[in-house]
């Protein structure tokens, strides 16, 4: 099963990513949570391009994936699952969710950690929150990241599907929780018992810092609940808040350019702890 699944990853990953794209962009043009005061060509343009340039950057500075290291590390038989027996099903759950809390802690270290903040900052910096700002993440950004996956893949041994899998909802879960949509007040309240929804990201991209230092989760929401960093609702509720960050607010920062150098330019803002903490 393992090498048709490698073989195949690429078209996998464009697939799920081409049509889930798709589907949430028609959903928010058609019912829009907030209105959108910034014409799209302008964000989304420069939103995508820099999509082109993370994956290019990522294939050129690591000879291997997180996928392909999944199954090399079967391979040569290292990492907690390759050593151990267990069945494939507990493998695979325990590797997924593994991965789960790995991006949440992870999310809380670049808000945490102030030169990382100023890589994670830019995704923030977006003047609205639509389905490409879940796509707008500095190239460094993505570099740390997957050199944290592929020290967990050497750590676990985790089944390669676990990972392609994971990689999947990943990239189709960081577009859904930032798609300008909201769902019916009754399923939004029983579906973040379990996932993060649109509503309950948003906040997370609020220009006040106790609430953008809250919400990390990118997929299952019990992390925040379980660590304290859940926070149900904005102060000024989903319409009434600002999106961004108190630093590069004109048009111009919106453009590939500025992103890219953003991390350099000015002070650091206030990471999480420098004025900004989460509310139980």
């Amino acid at each position: 099963m393992t090498d048709p699944l490698l073989a195949n990853e690429p078209l996998i990953r464009l697939a799920a990513f081409l049509g889930v794209l798709a589907l949430l962009a028609a959903w928010e043009l058609s019912a829009p949570r907030r209105r959108a005061e910034i014409p799209r060509l302008l964000r989304w343009s420069n939103n995508l391009v820099l999509v082109a340039v993370d994956t290019a950057v990522l294939r050129l500075v690591f000879p291997v994936l997180a996928v392909g290291f999944a199954v090399y590390a079967e391979d040569r038989g290292f990492g907690l699952f390759n050593l151990v027996e267990a069945p494939y099903w507990l493998a695979f759950v325990v590797s997924f969710l593994a991965f789960d809390l790995a991006i949440y802690l992870q999310h809380v270290m670049f808000h945490a950690v102030p030169a990382l903040w100023r890589l994670h900052r830019m995704h923030h910096a977006d003047l609205e929150i639509d389905v490409t700002t879940g796509l707008r993440f500095h190239p460094l950004e993505i570099l740390i990241s997957m050199g944290i996956k592929l020290a967990l893949v050497a750590a676990l041994g985790p089944p390669a599907a676990a990972v392609l899998m994971f990689e999947v909802v990943l990239n189709a879960m960081s577009m859904a929780t930032h798609t300008n949509v909201g769902l019916p007040a009754k399923l939004d309240r029983i579906a973040r018992f379990l996932v993060v929804t649109p509503d309950m990201h948003r906040v997370h991209h609020s220009v006040d810092p106790s609430e953008t230092h809250t919400n990390f989760g990118f997929n299952l929401s019990w992390w925040d609940r379980l660590l304290g960093t859940y926070r149900p609702q904005p102060k000024l509720g989903h319409l009434g808040m600002t999106i961004g960050i108190p630093e590069f607010r004109t048009r111009r920062d919106l453009w590939l350019d500025r992103m890219l150098v953003q991390p350099f330019r000015g002070r650091a803002g206030e990471p999480m702890g420098k004025g900004g903490r989460p509310e139980g």
